[in-house]
């Protein structure tokens, strides 16, 4: 059990600092610029791009709209929780904050969708670059986020014991 737990540990430091390493990394290789009007593109290519262009952009918008949407939700919640009389606060609190990460996470995916739509049609080097660095510290963001998750929920998990057994 002791060798499970400093595995796990290990792996949470190395983990994140990995990404971080695989980011600079990245963004620290300077490919040189092409000129793009140089490159002949199809007319097929071009309305692909442009299609593209606007999946991409309804990905974007899906992730506003959830990220927004949540949260309203949580200052809806939290203000609620405030003027409520129940003595429970800091357990009400900790369910507003694990409520927003989870939706904060399904953001994260669907900006990533975004980037990797924008890349899919005739990316270039540096593009798949940037695509790269912006992957890895979304990832990393997400990383995190799940983590503190999965954390706030093994936290409730007791509390919520306690509680049913005192009822």
């Amino acid at each position: 059990m002791k060798r499970e737990t400093r595995h796990d540990s290990l792996a949470d430091i190395l983990l994140p600092l990995g990404l971080i390493f695989g980011l600079v990394l990245l963004l620290s290789l300077n490919v040189g610029r092409t000129d793009q009007a140089a490159v002949l593109e199809s007319p097929l290519e071009s309305w692909l791009k442009v299609i593209v262009g606007y999946l991409a952009v309804g990905a974007e918008i899906a992730a506003a709209v959830v990220i927004g949407g949540a949260v309203f939700r949580g200052i809806v919640s939290y203000v609620r929780q405030l003027f409520s009389r129940r003595t429970h606060h800091y357990d009400s609190t900790e369910l507003i904050r694990l409520k927003l990460g989870r939706v904060l996470a399904l953001g994260l995916e669907f900006t990533v969708a975004s980037d990797i739509l924008r890349t899919a049609v005739a990316p270039t080097r540096q593009d798949i670059l940037n695509l790269g660095a912006i992957v890895l510290l979304r990832t990393l963001l997400n990383y995190f986020l799940e983590r503190e998750i999965r954390e706030g929920e093994q936290r409730r998990l007791p509390e919520q014991e306690r509680t049913e057994i005192e009822i």
